[in-house]
């Protein structure tokens, strides 16, 4: 498992750079990449549009109350705690629905569910071996989401998440973070003129604009914030070397060209705040308790895989 100090360095890197106000060349940066995942099987749900005149809505007047019948579908009553828990345990389902539309989406979804439910067991499915297989697959599957809410996920505390934080951020070593401009020139002898013109007294972001051929030359060679790992090694040897407030005294060679780069400031960079990585911090803390939990389980109780 990563390092959850690399993730809470990870999220500061990202958090930095977009509050940086500036945007570095991609072509000077290694690339990243992003994973997105999305549960779509849940939502093949929201295809299914019935009208009937076995459905009678009859919306609760009071939300609170959990008895409150919100729709009828022939003798069948979904009430408010139906659809609040639908809501939690078929969030995925919804999760494009507006926030305003949700309810009345979920409430929809209830009342094809059972109408389907009503035919189903008018032709006594409920009474075949596959479903009787079935739905002892959803009850083992909702008695352990209930453990996990009830015994896991509620038992670690905003002082758990502060805990673990401050243990983590402690295993992260000061990182330096410099801001730079740079001029980037196809030759090594326009690099080498532009070193002297700056010794004699040239400003650098005027000549930057003038003379620069990467994308950063308009505003003035500026590169912003960043720190070592985002840059092309060469450049970033270079530039790390340097104090702020001064210039390569010699023309720096990459793939993309001859730079002269200028540091105009260096700091520690910034540990981030609890408030910044909470979820993450949180989500370890759950991930970890859950394995443990697992394992202590598979102690007590006797696994054995069959034999093939």
């Amino acid at each position: 498992m990563i390092r959850v100090h690399r993730r809470i360095k990870s999220v500061m890197s990202s958090q930095l750079y977009l509050h940086s106000g500036r945007h570095r060349p991609h072509f000077y940066s290694k690339d990243r990449v992003t994973m997105s995942t999305k549960a779509t099987l849940a939502a093949l749900i929201l295809t299914l549009g019935v009208s009937t005149a076995l459905v009678a809505p009859s919306f609760a007047q009071d939300a609170t109350d959990p008895k409150a019948v919100v729709a009828t579908v022939g003798d069948i009553n979904i009430t408010e705690q139906d659809l609040t828990i639908a809501l939690d345990d078929l969030a995925d389902v919804v999760a494009d629905v507006a926030d305003t539309d949700k309810r009345a989406r979920m409430v929809d979804i209830l009342i094809d569910m059972h109408l389907f439910a009503q035919e189903a067991r008018a032709a006594k499915l409920q009474e075949t071996d596959t479903f009787a297989l079935r739905l002892q697959l959803m009850e083992a599957r909702a008695l352990r989401n209930a453990y996990f809410a009830d015994k896991i996920l509620s038992g670690v505390s905003d002082d758990d998440v502060k805990a673990r934080y401050e243990q983590e951020v402690a295993k992260i070593e000061p990182e330096e973070m410099i801001s730079a401009r740079h001029i980037l020139v196809e030759t090594e002898e326009e690099a080498k003129q532009i070193i002297t013109d700056l010794q004699g007294g040239a400003d650098f972001q005027t000549l930057a604009k003038e003379r620069s051929t990467g994308p950063s030359g308009p505003q003035g060679g500026d590169l912003g914030e960043f720190r070592r790992g985002q840059m092309v090694p060469p450049f970033e040897e270079a530039a790390f070397a340097l104090e702020a407030g001064n210039i390569t005294t010699t023309p720096v060679k990459t793939d993309f060209g001859w730079h002269v780069i200028e540091v105009y400031n260096k700091k520690t960079a910034p540990l981030p705040t609890l408030e910044q990585v909470t979820e993450q911090i949180r989500n370890l803390v759950v991930s970890e308790r859950f394995t443990a939990e697992l394992e202590r389980l598979r102690t007590k109780y006797k696994v054995e895989h069959a034999q093939k």
